[in-house]
């Protein structure tokens, strides 16, 4: 007799049977919410999405088969999807609007419609559609354009909040790939202008103080630079403080450079309340004999340093025949160059005296390690001595640290001579209308050299906005007493330089 067979679980089968079932009750649970929130509150709805290449349509919608093709393709306004504008969902009830007018109207399409000539460029008409249905579109669209237009604004206010505020509080950027050309603009009139006077700053010294030698014009002053496809932001000395709290701002190069430098020292007092807590950390007074500075921000724990070097190389001297003459020693960085380092901002520059009868001649001048050239051309000599810098720089400077500036070459207006030929600008009051079209070859030169380093480094190319301003010079003012020799290299302060470092203040920002 057969043995009645019992029907048993193990425990273990008993489990992973228990295990499978409450996993798919979970899963049925989560999925089923998931759909309810994801179901659209409108039945209708239509979501569009489509790359460049094609063209997807995705519906979660409960219509009806017949028609449903052409409803879509004649009625639907075809836009790539737009975030922050929210466009691509009114321009989907576009569709869904036409549909219902179709629906509702059913008028027989007119040749115009046919042709789709009666529908707006941005969309694509497949199909008749009546007059209402296209003053629907319009409509819909208006409002489209509208809330797109509100969002752009908005979305340029956010931008432009990250940066200063110009002037007057606007920002009209009509900049190509987001880089504003500061090298072509014009000068603009401005009664706001300068930002600090004589009487403000006193650390002026004689050489640039024009208004304390007699200079009794004052329009040289006030104008600002416009550049033409955006605005600079206007300099705030406390952004700019706060900017350099706790590091060393330093420019390094010729008294241009200086000139510079002291401008930058104006600019800043404009916000220090306490002006004891200002001061030079050696004691030094500013004048033309001695070649360093370093001005400490008390408030700010910031120094403003200045260190003078004609040719960012080393200057010596070496016998020439049987005399020790001067020489240029292209090959060698100048020896005060561990100053620089550490700087967490560096501002260089050399071009000035490159154009001396010396340097211009060549002749048992320059020096590359034992070899003194008997004629070397000023070009290749500086090329040279801008390679060696760019050695230096490349080999000693973090630029994760340190942020570094070439300014390019400033502009002399000298006229009928040169500054010991009886060369002029003294009748200069306005800046220049038209310019020549001539480049620096110096600049050429520079940029070149830069190109080719590993450091990042930013042009700041003032020379086209500088040559404008032939007023801007100290001329016969570059003293108390006036001498028969004029100064047309130098800018009188306030003046250009207070321009060249709102550059550097829109660089930094």
């Amino acid at each position: 007799m057969e043995r009645q067979r019992s029907f048993s679980l193990k425990p273990t089968r008993f489990m992973v049977f228990s295990f499978t079932i409450f996993s798919s009750f979970i899963f049925l649970t989560f999925f089923t919410t998931f759909l309810i929130k994801a179901t659209p509150s409108v039945p209708q709805q239509a979501h569009l999405q489509f790359n460049q290449s094609s063209l997807v349509l995705g519906f979660t919608a409960n219509l009806p088969l017949n028609g449903l093709q052409d409803s879509i393709l004649n009625t639907t306004h075809f836009s790539k999807p737009d975030n922050a504008s929210g466009s691509a969902g009114i321009s989907v009830l576009v569709g869904l609007q036409l549909q219902r007018k179709t629906n509702e109207s059913e008028v027989a399409p007119s040749e115009e419609d046919k042709g789709g000539g009666g529908l707006d460029s941005n969309f694509t008409a497949l199909a008749p559609v009546s007059q209402n249905v296209r003053e629907e579109v319009e409509k819909i669209e208006l409002v489209s354009s509208s809330s797109k237009k509100i969002e752009e604004n908005k979305t340029e206010v956010t931008s432009f909040e990250k940066n200063e505020l110009v002037s007057g509080g606007k920002l009209e950027d009509k900049r190509k790939n987001g880089v504003c050309d500061f090298t072509r603009g014009r000068w603009v009139y401005d009664e706001s202008y300068p930002l600090y006077t004589n009487g403000s700053c006193s650390l002026i010294d004689e050489g640039f103080n024009c208004q304390g030698n007699g200079r009794l014009d004052k329009d040289y002053m006030k104008w600002r630079w416009q550049p033409q496809d955006c605005d600079t932001p206007r300099f705030n000395a406390t952004r700019m403080l706060e900017l350099i709290r706790g590091k060393r701002l330093v420019f390094v190069g010729d008294s241009i450079n200086r000139n510079q430098w002291e401008s930058m020292l104006c600019m800043l007092m404009g916000a220090v309340k306490d002006p004891s807590k200002v001061y030079e950390t050696h004691k030094r007074r500013i004048t033309k004999e001695k070649g360093n500075y370093s001005f400490r921000f008390v408030d700010y724990k910031c120094t403003v340093e200045y260190y003078v070097s004609h040719f960012l190389v080393h200057e010596s001297k070496a016998r020439v025949g049987l005399k020790r003459k001067q020489v240029l020693r292209i090959d060698a960085i100048d020896h005060g160059s561990s100053r620089w380092r550490g700087a967490d901002i560096l501002i260089f520059n050399s071009a000035h005296w490159w154009s001396h009868y010396k340097t211009k001649a060549g002749i048992n001048y320059y020096q590359e390690g034992g070899q003194i050239h008997p004629r070397l051309d000023v070009s290749i000599a500086f090329r040279k001595a801008l390679m060696t810098w760019a050695s230096w720089v490349d080999r000693y400077i973090n630029s994760r640290r340190t942020r570094v500036f070439f300014r390019s070459s400033a502009p002399s207006h000298f006229r009928g001579g040169q500054w010991n030929s009886g060369g002029s600008c003294r009748e200069a009051s306005k800046p220049l209308e038209t310019l020549s079209a001539t480049s620096s070859e110096k600049n050429v030169i520079a940029e070149e050299v830069i190109k080719q380093m590993r450091t990042p480094i930013t042009f700041l190319n003032i020379t086209r906005l500088s040559e404008y301003r032939i007023d801007g010079h100290p001329s016969i003012y570059g003293r108390k007493s006036a001498s028969g020799s004029q100064d047309c290299s130098h800018w009188c302060l306030p003046g250009i330089p207070d321009v060249w470092n709102e550059l550097l203040y829109a660089h930094l920002l």
